[in-house]
C-alpha cells in the first residue's frame, strides 16, 4: 500500500520511512505541503497520507481540506503534531483528518493506526466499485462512464491534448435474447466486454453505456489511431463464438468513432459517436465509421 509522509523535519520522517517499508509499505517522502498536495491530486496518489501539522508552504489543515475537496479514490489522512492542546484534536478532524497523533509518533502505534486505516480505504474501494461499476460486466457503469469522459475532456482542454470517443453496439444481440433467452445473453454481454477490456491501452475506459451498447474514451489518441483500436476491439468480439452452456454463438459489433473538439460538451462528443455507428449499422454491421470520415463523404457527395 502507498503511503505519503509530509513532514519538514525530515530526520523523523526517514526515521518513519524505513520502518514502514520494512513493514511492507510504500513509501514517499515530502518536506512541504505544497508537495504534499501535488502527489495526492495525481492519478497514481497514495491511499495513506501521514501529514504534519506545520509545514513550509501549506500546512496540514489545507492539504486535508483540499483532499477532502477533490473527487476520486479515499484517501486515509493521519495529521501529526507537536500541539498539545486538546481543541487542535477537533480542529484537525474539521479540516478532513481521519486520525490524530501526537509526536513524537511511536512506530508500533503508527503500524497500529495504519492498518485501522487500510480497512477503511479496502472498504472505501469495495463501496467505490460497487457504485461505480456495471454489476453484470464488471466495467464501468453509464455515471461513471460519463464522468471519465467529462474528466478527460477536462484534461484534454487543459494539456491541449487529442481525445476520441467510441460508441460499441452488439450486432443482433435482441436475437440472441429472443433465441436464447436472457441468461445466454448476460454470458454474452460479459464476454464481449471481457475481450474489449483486453485489448484497450492501460489508460483507455470502457463502460456499459446501455443494454447492449457500451463506451469507449481513448485520452491522447488521434483519429487514425483510435480507429486502429477500435479495429481490435471489432476482431477481439469476432475473432470467436462465445461459448455459453448450451450454444456456441458468434457475436460481432458495429462502432462509431468520434474526435473531440468542443471540449465543453460530451453529449454532443457522445451523439457525433452515436451518430457514426447508426451509419456503421446503416452500411451493413460488424463495421467501424467515424463522425469525421461520414462529414468527408458528405461533402464529396454534394
Amino acid at each position: 500500500m502507498k503511503v505519503l509522509i509530509a513532514d519538514d523535519d525530515l530526520l523523523s520522517a526517514r526515521a518513519l520511512e524505513t520502518d514502514l517499508r520494512a513493514n511492507g509499505y510504500d513509501v514517499t517522502v515530502v518536506g512541504d505541503g505544497a508537495e504534499a498536495w501535488q502527489i495526492l491530486k495525481a492519478d497514481d496518489r497514495p491511499q495513506i497520507a501521514i501529514l504534519d501539522w506545520r509545514m513550509p508552504i501549506m500546512d496540514g489543515l489545507e492539504v486535508c481540506r483540499r483532499v477532502r475537496q477533490a473527487t476520486g479514490p479515499y484517501i486515509y489522512i493521519l495529521l501529526v503534531t507537536g500541539n498539545a492542546d486538546p481543541d487542535s484534536v477537533i480542529t484537525g478532524m474539521d479540516a478532513g483528518a481521519d486520525d490524530y497523533m501526537r509526536k513524537p509518533c511511536y512506530p508500533a502505534e503508527l503500524r497500529a493506526r495504519l492498518r485501522t486505516g487500510k480497512r477503511i480505504v479496502d472498504l472505501e474501494e469495495k463501496l467505490r466499485g460497487q457504485a461505480t461499476h456495471d454489476a453484470l460486466t464488471g466495467i464501468l457503469n453509464r455515471g461513471a462512464i460519463m464522468e471519465r469522459v467529462a474528466v478527460e475532456m477536462a484534461r484534454a482542454y487543459r494539456d491541449s491534448e487529442h481525445l476520441c470517443l467510441a460508441m460499441v453496439d452488439l450486432d443482433y444481440f435482441k436475437q440472441v435474447n429472443d433465441t436464447y433467452g436472457h441468461s445466454t445473453g448476460d454470458t454474452v454481454l460479459c464476454e464481449a466486454a471481457s475481450r474489449m477490456n483486453s485489448v484497450l491501452r492501460p489508460y483507455d475506459s470502457i463502460g456499459r453505456y446501455g443494454g447492449e451498447e457500451f463506451l469507449v474514451v481513448f485520452p491522447k489518441c488521434e483519429l487514425a489511431n483510435a480507429l486502429a483500436i477500435a479495429e481490435r476491439i471489432r476482431r477481439s468480439i469476432s475473432r470467436a463464438t462465445v461459448s455459453t452452456q448450451t450454444e456456441e454463438i458468434l457475436v460481432t459489433a458495429s462502432i462509431g468513432i468520434a474526435e473531440v473538439r468542443d471540449y465543453t460538451d460530451a453529449n454532443a462528443a457522445i451523439r457525433e459517436a452515436d451518430n457514426a455507428l447508426f451509419h456503421a449499422k446503416q452500411k451493413g454491421r460488424d463495421r467501424i465509421e467515424s463522425s469525421t470520415l461520414e462529414r468527408m463523404q458528405q461533402k464529396t457527395d454534394q
